[in-house]
């Protein structure tokens, strides 16, 4: 729930307001569907690397390879990240942007997963769209919330429901359930709070800004590893190059093309690749395992789809208007 609270704790994190409008360009629909498919994939690699590596450390070897590989590009291009020195509240609002982008929601969904439902835990991350919505109208110069856009991004996640079935909101019987569901929901707050500080931030390098990131998370996660589940038996080759995949492909390029998507297109739009997910999970799940397709699959996109024009309608007209 965002609360008044919320709000302001949100904005006493950021010194910086950024005055440029969003620019949502033929670019930023392409990064965005990119990213669908790049995440509604992951899950299948997840499940093959979950074989021969536990939760934890699966999100610190992720995250400190995509660490690792941005910032030796960062380091390429000189170590470059502010065009003017920033102040203390800046570097303190880059901090929680690195710890809610990866660290923090891979945590407390590795944790909340042990107890609900993989249908709640794909519509809680479905959530982040609405959750960006009310944010972004207070926080975000040009993210003005509008009946036609609330509708839109709620008539979206009636879709995603519908993908997803029974399994949205069934329980799953587990003691721990009730908090296992706050974790999920606290996941999805994370991304759409990081979103808004990371849209907030002054002028700043892409690459830079996706590399630090990656290092903060990593600086957390790697601990909460240790703490939760030991040191970790040495993995094997398959596990190993699964890891490096993931780092490499959903990770780092996706958390550069993420960045991009934010800082110019702004979180809102950001936000409709998460009912992209769970589309493409299903999809490429039937034709690469040869699951069978949801009868509701194509009354869901048809919700989807008219969900992402309501919310996007001046977008899409000024993407196709005529010059």
């Amino acid at each position: 729930m965002v609360t008044p609270a919320l709000v302001a704790g949100v904005a006493f994190w950021t010194d910086t307001q950024m005055t440029q409008r969003p620019q949502i360009t033929s670019a930023s629909w392409l990064m965005i569907a990119i990213l669908g498919l790049t995440w509604g994939g992951t899950f299948l690699v997840t499940e093959v690397a979950l074989e021969g590596l536990t939760p934890f450390w699966l999100a610190a070897g992720r995250i400190t390879f995509a660490a690792m590989v941005m910032v030796a590009i960062w380091g390429a291009r000189g170590f470059t990240l502010f065009q003017v020195p920033p102040s203390p509240g800046t570097c303190m609002n880059l901090t929680t942007i690195g710890a809610l982008s990866s660290a923090v929601p891979f945590i407390l969904l590795a944790w909340g997963q042990q107890f609900v439902t993989a249908g709640f835990a794909g519509v809680s991350m479905a959530a982040v769209a609405l959750i960006v919505l009310p944010l972004a109208h207070f926080l975000v110069p040009g993210e003005r919330m509008s009946w036609r856009k609330a509708v839109g991004f709620v008539v979206g996640f009636v879709g995603v429901c519908i993908l997803i079935g029974s399994q949205a909101f069934e329980s799953s019987g587990a003691a721990l359930e009730i908090p296992g569901r706050i974790a999920c929901f606290g996941a999805a707050g994370c991304y759409a709070v990081s979103s808004v500080l990371m849209r907030r931030l002054p002028e700043v390098d892409t690459i830079g800004l996706a590399a630090v990131v990656l290092l903060i998370g990593a600086t957390i996660v790697v601990p909460a590893a240790l703490l939760v589940e030991g040191v970790p038996a040495m993995p094997d080759q398959r596990t190993l190059w699964v890891i490096a995949f993931l780092g490499l492909v959903p990770t780092a390029a996706a958390n550069l093309l993420r960045v991009l998507v934010v800082r110019t297109a702004g979180p809102v739009f950001m936000s409709l690749v998460n009912y992209q997910v769970p589309v493409w999970s299903v999809v490429l799940g039937a034709l690469l395992l040869g699951e069978p397709l949801p009868a509701t699959l194509l009354w869901s996109m048809l919700l989807i789809l008219a969900g992402v024009g309501l919310s996007q309608y001046g977008a899409l007209t000024r993407l196709f208007r005529p010059r």
